[in-house]
C-alpha cells in the first residue's frame, strides 16, 4: 500500500498541458493537495475561456499500484454528461425538420409504449429528455443486466407510473435510451454512428468512444476504484451500453474542451464564426428550463445555497453567486465527470476521476468559477470533505440503527432446500437461489451475486461477489401451506417459480 501512495504523489503533479493563465494560478498545486485529501487515485481537468483551452491536465495514476499517470488524454467514462449530446443530436433532427420537440414519442416509434395508454400517446420527444415522463427510477432494467436496449425499453410498459406526467421529476435514464432509440429512427442511423459523424467527427475528438465495448483497445485508459472495507480498491468497469444515450461514452478533458468550446461559441466549430452544428434557437433551447429539479439531488447544494434549480435538455441549472450555472454530473460505478458552463462568461470546466463519487469534482468546478469571478475566499475542497465526511458517519449511524432492530434468536420457517429455486417478476427479471452444502446463494443478473446470511425469521442479508456493493436485505414469503411463495428484494417482489 505504501508503493502505491508513493506512486500515486510521484505522478499527482504534471506538466501543465498549456501555460496557466493567472486567474489558475497555483491552481495545479491546488487540485493535487485536494487529490491526496480525497484518497483519488487520479483525476483530469480542462478549463475553457474566450474560446481558448487555458488549462488540461491529468493528475495522479489511472490504475492504484501501477505507474502510469493520467494524462489530458487518459479516458474516462463520462457517464450522464453523455445525455447533453444525445439532447444536441435530437436538436440537429429538430433543426432539419426530422422531429418535433412537442411531438408524441409514438410519431416517431410507433411501438413505444408505457403502463398507462394517455401517458403513452401523450408523452412528447422533449419529455424524454426531462426526466419528468411521470416514472420512478428503473436502473433496475440496465444495471447489472444482460437485457438488450430493445428489451429493456419493451419492459417500460410494465413501469408503475409515480406521479402524473410533467408534474414532478425523477431521474430517469431508460428514457434516454429511448430517445435514442428516436434518433435512430428519425435519422435512419443507429445512436452510435450519429454520435460519431455529427458530434465526434466535427469536433475532432479523435479519441473519444460511444460505447465501452470498445474500451479493450484503447491504451490509455483509467480504471475505476472504490472504497472497500476503508480501502481503495480497483473495482470492475460497468457497462452502461445497454442506455448508451444516457451515459455510456468514454473521452478526455482533450476531446471535452472542444466539446465546451463548441456550446460556449453559441454551438458552432472553430469559435462564434464558424460553422453551426446547431441553429441558434436550437442551441438556446438546450439550455432553457424545462422542468424544476429537486435541490437534494446534490448535497452540495447544503453549502453552495442556489435560489433555484432547474433542468433543461441534458442539463441542470442553478444560480451560483449571482451567476447563471448549467452543469450536469456524470457517475457510474468507480467513475465521475462534472461539466459546469457559465455561458454568460464563456467559461466552462470539465473534470474526470477514478474514484467512486470522489466529490472533489464539484470543489473544482466551483473553485475555477471563483477564480475567474475574483472569489478565493472559499476551499471547496475542504469544505466538500468536511460535509462528506459527515454524510458518512450518517450513514454508518443509520446502518447501526438498522443493525440494532435485527432480531437474534430467530431461525427460518424453512430449510435452506426448500428456498432454493428460481423466482420471477415481469418487470425486474430473474433471481436464482441456490443450496450450496445448506449455505444459500442468489444471484440476480450479472452484478448481483453473493451469499445469503441469516438475519432474522425469514429475511437474510445478500453480501455481494463486488464488495463495493452495499448489502442488501432479503425476505422470503411463504404461503399459507408452508411453501416458499416468492423473495422480496430491492423493493421488488419475484413470484416462485413452478
Amino acid at each position: 500500500m505504501r508503493r502505491a501512495l508513493f506512486v500515486v504523489l510521484l505522478a499527482l503533479v504534471a506538466a501543465p498541458a498549456v501555460p496557466q493563465p493567472p486567474a489558475l494560478a497555483g491552481f495545479d498545486a491546488w487540485v493535487a493537495k485536494g487529490i491526496k485529501d480525497w484518497r483519488t487515485p487520479g483525476m483530469a481537468v480542462a478549463v475553457v475561456k474566450d474560446s481558448q483551452v487555458v488549462f488540461a491536465q491529468g493528475f495522479g495514476v489511472r490504475e492504484l499500484g501501477k505507474p502510469q499517470p493520467v494524462d489530458a488524454r487518459t479516458l474516462f467514462a463520462i457517464g450522464s454528461t453523455t445525455k447533453a449530446m444525445t439532447a444536441a443530436l435530437v436538436g440537429m433532427l429538430v433543426d432539419e425538420k426530422k422531429v418535433e420537440w412537442d411531438a408524441p414519442v409514438t410519431r416517431y416509434l410507433p411501438w413505444f409504449q408505457l403502463k398507462d395508454a394517455a401517458v403513452t400517446r401523450d408523452l412528447s420527444v422533449r419529455d424524454l429528455l426531462t426526466h419528468r415522463a411521470g416514472l420512478g427510477n428503473a436502473d433496475y432494467l440496465w444495471y447489472g443486466q444482460r437485457y438488450s436496449t430493445e428489451e429493456i425499453l419493451r419492459r417500460a410498459r410494465l413501469i408503475d407510473p409515480a406521479y402524473p406526467v410533467r408534474s414532478g421529476f425523477i431521474y430517469q435514464n431508460v428514457m434516454y435510451a429511448a430517445a435514442g432509440a428516436l434518433v435512430e429512427a428519425a435519422s435512419g442511423k443507429p445512436w452510435i454512428e450519429m454520435m460519431r459523424a455529427r458530434i465526434f467527427q466535427p469536433l475532432g475528438m479523435r479519441d473519444t468512444i460511444a460505447t465501452a465495448a470498445n474500451l479493450a483497445a484503447q491504451p490509455n485508459v483509467a480504471a475505476p476504484h472504490a472504497l472497500v472495507n476503508g480501502e481503495v480498491r480497483v473495482i470492475e468497469n460497468v457497462s452502461v451500453d445497454p442506455v448508451a444515450p444516457a451515459g455510456s461514452v468514454w473521452s478526455n478533458v482533450t476531446d471535452m474542451a472542444k466539446w465546451m468550446q463548441m456550446l460556449l461559441d453559441g454551438c458552432h466549430v472553430g469559435g462564434a464564426s464558424g460553422t453551426a452544428l446547431l441553429s441558434k434557437e436550437t442551441c438556446a433551447e438546450l439550455f432553457t428550463p424545462q422542468t424544476i429539479a429537486p435541490y437534494e439531488m446534490y448535497p452540495t447544494t447544503r453549502l453552495t445555497k442556489p435560489h433555484w434549480m432547474t433542468y433543461g435538455l441534458g442539463w441542470f441549472q442553478q444560480d451560483y453567486r449571482g451567476r447563471a450555472v448549467d452543469f450536469h454530473t456524470g457517475s457510474i460505478d468507480g467513475m465521475v465527470a462534472i461539466h459546469g458552463l457559465i455561458r454568460d462568461e464563456r467559461l466552462g470546466v470539465y473534470v474526470l476521476g477514478n474514484l467512486d463519487h470522489t466529490e472533489l469534482r464539484h470543489a473544482i468546478m466551483y473553485t475555477v468559477f471563483d477564480r475567474y469571478g475574483g472569489k478565493t475566499d472559499r476551499d471547496w475542497s475542504a469544505e466538500f470533505l468536511k460535509l462528506y465526511d459527515g454524510l458518512r458517519v450518517e450513514a454508518d449511524k443509520t446502518r447501526a440503527e438498522k443493525e440494532g432492530k435485527r432480531v437474534k434468536g430467530t431461525a427460518p420457517s424453512l430449510p435452506a432446500k426448500q428456498l432454493a429455486g428460481d423466482y420471477v417478476d415481469p418487470l425486474h427479471g430473474d433471481v436464482h437461489v441456490t443450496n450450496e452444502g445448506g449455505a444459500l446463494r442468489l444471484q440476480y443478473g450479472g452484478a448481483f451475486v453473493g451469499t445469503l446470511e441469516h438475519w432474522h425469521y425469514n429475511t437474510f442479508r445478500a453480501t455481494w461477489k463486488a464488495a463495493w456493493r452495499a448489502p442488501e436485505l432479503v425476505t422470503f414469503v411463504v404461503d399459507e401451506d408452508g411453501s416458499p411463495s416468492a423473495v422480496e428484494l430491492m423493493g421488488a417482489r419475484f413470484s416462485r417459480k413452478p
